[in-house]
C-alpha cells in the first residue's frame, strides 16, 4: 500500500515537473515571438539571399531605431554636414598592381535590391534568438570583450578571463573624432559553434570599468549569432560596457540607417583566398562637427547612417582611445587553446595573400581633418597564438598584418 502511494507521488511530481518545464517552453516561446514581432518590421518587399538570409526592405521611418522614446519625433538626417577633410586623398593613390584589390558586395544583391526610402534590414528568425544564452541577451556582446593592452608582464591567468584575444593596433592619449580602415576580408574558420572570429575597428571613450562607451564596426563570423559560418559586415555600440545598452546591427533602438543598398549583418563577398586574389572593405566612423551624431561610411559611396550622441556619456564628447585589429572567443575546447582562426589563419610575417591586413589605418582630429595616427601601439595577449605588426609606406599609410591560427604547437 505504501508502495503505491509513494508511486502515486512519483507520478505526480513527474506530471508536475512535465506541466512546468512546458508551461517554461511555451512562456519562453511566447517572449521569443514577442521579440521577433519587434524586431522584424513590416516589409514593403522581401528579398531572399542565396545564403537563405531574407533582407526585408522597411520604411525608414518604421526601423528599429524608433522604438527608442527618445527618437519618437527624432527628424532623421538624410546626410552629415560634413564629411572629414582628406578623404578622398587616398582614392588618388595608385596602389601598386601586385597589391591591387577588387570591389565587393554583399551576396543578397544578386536577388534584387531595396526600393528609395527603405533601408534593408536581416530578418531574425526563430532560430537566431533561440541560439542566444536568453532572448534578452540576443544581438549582445558578453560583457568584458574589449581589448585592454596591459604591460607584458601581465599574469597569464589574467589574460584569458574573459576568454577573448585580440591582436589590434591602438592609440590613445588625444581627442579623437573619428577613425577609418581599409579591412583585408577573409573567412576564418571557428573551432565551437560558440565562438567568432572578428575584424573591426573600436573607438572608445570613458574608462574600462562599467562605464566604458564604444562604437565598433568591421566583418565577423559568428555561428552562434547568425547561425553559419559567413564572413558579414557589422556594427556594435554600448554605452555601459555591453551590460545593458547597445547591440549589434539593428538589433535594437539605437543606429539610425539611410541607406537602401547595405544590409547591416549580410554576408559578404567574394572573401580573400590564400596566396589568390585579395578582396578588402572600407569602413570610416567620425562624428559630425555640428551635429555631434558619429557617421559611419562603407566604402567610398555609402553613407549607412548615425549613432545619435544621446546614446553616449563621453562620446557624446570624443573619443579616447581608438583601436582597429581582430578578436576570437577561445572557450578553451577540451581545455586546450581554440583554433579558431583570427584574420586568414596566418601569422602577420606570411606577408600580403597569405596574412590579413588594416591598411591606411588613420583618426579624425578636433578639425575634422583625416590624419596618420602618432604613437601607434600594438597588443596581444598570446602572440604564439594571434600576432600584430605594424609598418608604414606610400601606398598603404600606416598599416599592419595580424592574425594566426590560434593552437599550434607553440599555443597549447
Amino acid at each position: 500500500m505504501r508502495g503505491e502511494a509513494l508511486l502515486v507521488v512519483v507520478l505526480l511530481s513527474l506530471i508536475s515537473v512535465g506541466c512546468g518545464a512546458r508551461l517554461g517552453s511555451e512562456r519562453q516561446k511566447l517572449e521569443v515571438e514577442k521579440h521577433l514581432n519587434r524586431l522584424n518590421k513590416k516589409p514593403v518587399k522581401s528579398i531572399e539571399s542565396p545564403d537563405g538570409d531574407i533582407i526585408d526592405c522597411v520604411h525608414m521611418s518604421h526601423q528599429p531605431a524608433f522604438d527608442h522614446p527618445y527618437l519618437k519625433d527624432h527628424k532623421i538626417q538624410m546626410r552629415p554636414n560634413y564629411h572629414p577633410e582628406g578623404l578622398f586623398d587616398d582614392n588618388k593613390v595608385s596602389v601598386k598592381p601586385k597589391e591591387r584589390t577588387n570591389p565587393i558586395k554583399q551576396l543578397w544583391h544578386v536577388n534584387g535590391k531595396c526600393p528609395e526610402g527603405t533601408i534593408p534590414i536581416r530578418r531574425t528568425k526563430e532560430d537566431d534568438v533561440l541560439r542566444a544564452s536568453s532572448v534578452k541577451r540576443y544581438g549582445k556582446k558578453k560583457h568584458r570583450s574589449i581589448p585592454i593592452p596591459q604591460p607584458k608582464s601581465a599574469d597569464p591567468d589574467l589574460i584569458n578571463e574573459s576568454g577573448h584575444q585580440h591582436a589590434i593596433a591602438y592609440v590613445e592619449g588625444d581627442k579623437y573624432y573619428g577613425a577609418k580602415a581599409t579591412i583585408n576580408v577573409w573567412e576564418p574558420k571557428i573551432q565551437q559553434p560558440n565562438e567568432f572570429s572578428l575584424s573591426q575597428l573600436w573607438i572608445l571613450g570613458g574608462s574600462f570599468g562599467q562605464d566604458l562607451n564604444s562604437i565598433e564596426a568591421g566583418w565577423q563570423v559568428s555561428p552562434d549569432l547568425y547561425g553559419d559560418n559567413n564572413t558579414r559586415l557589422f556594427t556594435y555600440w554600448t554605452s555601459d560596457a555591453y551590460q545593458a545598452t547597445g547591440c549589434y546591427n539593428l538589433l535594437c533602438s539605437g543606429f539610425i540607417q539611410i541607406n537602401s543598398e547595405i544590409a547591416m549583418g549580410a554576408s559578404i563577398t567574394p572573401v580573400s583566398g590564400y596566396r589568390n586574389s585579395q578582396y578588402d572593405i572600407s569602413i570610416l566612423i567620425w562624428k559630425d562637427p555640428t551635429e555631434g551624431h558619429w557617421w559611419m561610411q562603407f566604402g567610398n559611396d555609402y553613407v549607412l547612417g548615425y549613432w545619435p550622441s544621446f546614446l553616449f556619456s563621453y562620446l557624446a564628447d570624443s573619443a579616447s582611445m581608438i583601436e582597429w585589429g581582430g578578436e576570437v572567443v577561445n572557450s578553451e575546447p577540451d581545455g586546450q587553446h581554440t583554433g579558431t582562426q583570427m584574420g586568414s589563419g596566418h601569422f602577420p610575417e606570411e606577408g600580403f595573400g597569405k596574412s590579413s591586413y588594416f591598411r591606411n589605418i588613420q583618426v579624425v582630429d578636433g578639425s575634422n581633418n583625416l590624419k596618420a595616427p602618432k604613437g601607434i601601439g600594438t597588443f596581444t595577449e598570446q602572440s604564439n597564438c594571434y600576432d600584430v605588426q605594424t609598418g608604414s609606406n606610400g601606398d598603404w599609410g600606416h598599416y599592419f598584418y595580424y592574425g594566426g591560427p590560434g593552437k599550434n604547437p607553440n599555443c597549447q
